[in-house]
């Protein structure tokens, strides 16, 4: 069964976005991207909540062609028109979507079937409030956080309303020049 990979940069203290959604205290750099692209590069699937993903559908598809494209741009562009989007949304239509398939409503189910298809782990990217539901389902496999070096104080939490302990098993942790942290977690289920 594939698994679902939450991709997320957080906080020092827990925080994967300002209180208004603020992403700029992110640390990003080639150093990064290239350690993200290596990982990213072998998925097939993408999966988005919709804020997320029209975030991502305004940048990404053009961003390559663009005559200042840097090396990251030009490659996560070429990534994000090929892997398959999977977009957790009550409100977008997938008519017009290009790769992309909309789920709507029985998350779990239709989350279940698709594990059940052939292919890679499925990555989650950012999407908080995607997150908080597939985590109160226990559809997260797994956890690949990028600590930054950074107190928020305030903002949107990764962990919210957790009703029960999630046991985790530590697989790898790198540091990077930037200070910021990767650690990468498995769900420890019985």
């Amino acid at each position: 069964m594939r698994k679902i990979i939450s991709f997320m940069h957080i906080s020092l203290d827990g925080f994967v976005a300002g209180p208004n959604g603020e992403m700029d205290w992110i640390k990003v750099d080639e150093e990064l991207f290239d350690h993200v692209g290596k990982r990213i590069g072998e998925g097939d699937t993408a999966l988005y909540g919709r804020v997320t993903y029209q975030m991502m559908e305004s940048y990404w598809p053009s961003a390559g062609s663009e005559p200042d494209a840097s090396k990251h741009d030009i490659e996560h562009s070429k990534w994000y028109n090929q892997v398959h989007k999977l977009v957790l949304s009550k409100t977008l239509k997938e008519a017009d979507l290009n790769n992309t398939t909309v789920i709507s409503d029985n998350l779990s189910d239709r989350i279940n079937e698709i594990r059940q298809q052939e292919g890679s782990d499925i990555l989650l990217f950012g999407s908080p409030t995607a997150t908080h539901s597939l985590i109160q389902l226990k559809l997260i496999d797994g956890y690949w956080l990028f600590v930054n070096p950074i107190i928020l104080g305030q903002g949107i939490p990764l962990f919210v309303d957790i009703k029960e302990k999630i046991k985790l098993k530590l697989l790898t942790t790198r540091q990077f020049t930037s200070g910021v942290t990767e650690l990468n977690y498995i769900v420890d289920r019985p």
